[in-house]
């Protein structure tokens, strides 16, 4: 990651932004980061507009505090209680127990 103070940019952004194509480069006035160009190598439109969307960055806000607070749930137990009874009793089952119909 590259650091660009503003009052010392004197050429173009086009410029800047060859020059380091595949580096995130933040800008900085003073002390404090306010903006950055981040390269869009594979990156989709889907992505980059939820990575600006407050409804999404709200869930994920939620989500790493309830993690950060231990209210997490295993695997087994989120299958319990999403996926319907039969669909998660197929998938426990292994190929061996499986009937084949004819």
């Amino acid at each position: 990651m590259k650091r660009l103070r503003l009052s010392s940019a004197m050429r173009p952004l086009a410029e800047y932004v060859a020059d380091f194509r595949n580096e995130t480069v933040v800008l900085m006035e003073g002390n404090h980061a306010v903006a950055a160009i981040i390269p869009l190598k594979n990156v989709d439109r889907e992505s980059l507009a939820l990575s600006q969307h407050p409804e999404f960055l709200e869930i994920i806000a939620r989500s790493r505090a309830e993690f950060a607070a231990g209210r997490t749930m295993s695997m087994d137990e989120m299958k319990r209680r999403v996926l319907p009874k039969r669909l998660a009793v197929k998938r426990t089952q292994s190929p061996t127990r499986r009937t084949r119909r004819g």
